[in-house]
């Protein structure tokens, strides 16, 4: 769901902000304290030479997945060499801290299986398709096409990924703009912010606001708080890019996308999983996965009863089989994630976490650590910074958890590769939509990026009970 290109690692940034006398800093109860030892700087290193691999994806064509799975081994293999020959530890201190951090990817993992399956199963019933048929055949002109994508981007994303929703939209833009390449570059810049805006203010609406709900920092309905922030963040750089927006109309085109039988359930069904994970957490204090695989297993069966229809009316194997939308899973992106998941953790046992949550909540203050944090995201990928931010776990009430769940969500739209939507919609666009088209437009997306973060701590005052600029 997520794809990352041309970042930094996160813990660099952080680690860079470290004072050089924090080296010498005793371990807490979280971490061995092994930030100056040669296990420490040997890890350190491995991160960045996986990262860096990670960052040249395109170039060296090894996909991202592989060389950070590679280097999650590494790190724990040496952290577990060394804490054998530590006496001051349990002997099960490494497999201990493995499994901790184990256990916090595994229900990401699971939750996100769930989520593409269902995205997979809308996609192979035509949902997607008939939504993007509808829209190219109202005739709309130029400008209003700029408002409808964009808006509906802003509430699609809440409920799907911003990948998915970019590349849903941007289907529509070049079937209507085809004639017009400074329309689709403009709608895509309209199309990034939007998707990224609408994943800030809903618990599914991206992968970061989905850790911070799993994390328990804030609950499910704590989150429409971000909703006018993120209203904000959207209409600010919208409204400045308007006028840039071609006039006229583009040429008319008939496209005409029967929904398959089961479209409509498969929709409801989804709500429903929905509904059942937010009452399982909200209500039963269950873990978010436990409602999404409760949903898995109504989309299995409804998915066989659809199969055996379809086999029994056109007499041969069905292709709706819930198997076959697994295996459609971005699988590359889920192991990814285990991969960075799992370095991030092993640096946090060592200690440099603690070392940058001492520099930047410490010393600078939440405010200005979290919206310095949401500006990195525009060049590093805001999954490890949230983790990051996880694993430091500072004392920040709730205000603060949306603060860096606003900026860490939005920051990335400031430049193309800050988030996924904006890489794939370059791939996408066949140059029509590219890294300087999006960065003539970073001052109006920065202006949006502000705007969002003043209103939110105007708007959402009162859940700064310990002080704004703390």
């Amino acid at each position: 769901m997520i794809r990352v290109a041309h970042r930094i690692p996160a813990i660099v940034l952080c680690a860079c902000l470290v004072p050089g006398h924090a080296a010498a800093a005793s371990a807490s109860a979280n971490s061995f304290g092994w930030t100056s030892t040669a296990t420490g700087y040997i890890a350190l290193l491995v991160f960045i030479a996986a990262y860096l691999l990670v960052i040249f994806e395109e170039q060296t064509h090894l996909k991202k997945s592989k060389p950070v799975m590679l280097g999650a081994g590494l790190i724990w293999a040496l952290i577990a060499w060394r804490a054998s020959g530590d006496s001051g530890l349990p002997p099960t201190a490494a497999r201990d801290a493995f499994e901790h951090v184990f256990l916090e990817f595994a229900q990401l993992f699971f939750f996100l299986v769930v989520a593409m399956a269902y995205v997979a199963a809308m996609t192979e019933r035509n949902v997607f398709e008939a939504l993007r048929s509808w829209l190219v055949n109202r005739g709309y002109g130029y400008r209003k096409l700029f408002w409808i994508t964009g808006i509906i981007a802003f509430f699609l994303s809440s409920q799907l990924d911003n990948l998915t929703t970019a590349l849903i939209m941007s289907a529509v833009i070049l079937a209507v703009g085809k004639d017009s390449p400074r329309f689709v570059g403009i709608a895509f810049i309209n199309l990034v912010v939007a998707a990224n805006s609408g994943g800030a203010w809903n618990a599914f609406g991206d992968i970061t606001t989905l850790m911070v709900w799993q994390a328990g920092k804030a609950q499910f309905f704590e989150f429409w708080s971000l909703f006018v922030p993120s209203v904000v963040n959207f209409l600010v750089p919208a409204l400045c890019m308007h006028f840039a927006v071609p006039t006229g109309r583009p040429a008319a085109v008939t496209d005409h996308v029967q929904l398959k039988p089961g479209a409509l359930q498969v929709c409801a069904l989804f709500g429903a999983t929905i509904a059942i994970t937010v009452a399982g957490f909200q209500v039963l204090r269950m873990p978010t996965v436990f409602g999404m695989l409760v949903g898995l297993a109504l989309l299995s069966l409804y998915a066989f009863v659809v199969a055996r229809r379809e086999r029994r009316q056109a007499g041969r194997d069905a292709e709706f089989r819930i198997f076959d939308l697994i295996a459609r899973a971005e699988w590359d992106t889920l192991l990814f994630f285990y991969g960075v998941i799992l370095c991030v953790g092993g640096l946090a046992t060592i200690g440099y976490l603690e070392l940058a949550s001492n520099a930047l909540y410490g010393d600078l203050g939440h405010t200005w650590a979290n919206v310095i944090l949401g500006t990195a995201s525009a060049v590093v990928d805001n999954i490890p910074i949230m983790y990051a931010v996880l694993q430091m776990n500072p004392t920040m009430d709730l205000g603060q958890w949306l603060l860096i769940t606003l900026t860490a969500g939005v920051g990335g739209s400031m430049l193309s590769v800050g988030s996924a939507a904006g890489v794939a919609l370059m791939g996408a666009s066949q140059g029509r939509y590219t890294f300087f088209g999006h960065l003539r437009w970073t001052w109006a997306i920065a202006l949006g990026y502000c705007a969002s973060i003043a209103v939110h701590l105007w708007w959402n005052g009162a859940l700064f009970t310990n002080g704004i600029w703390r």
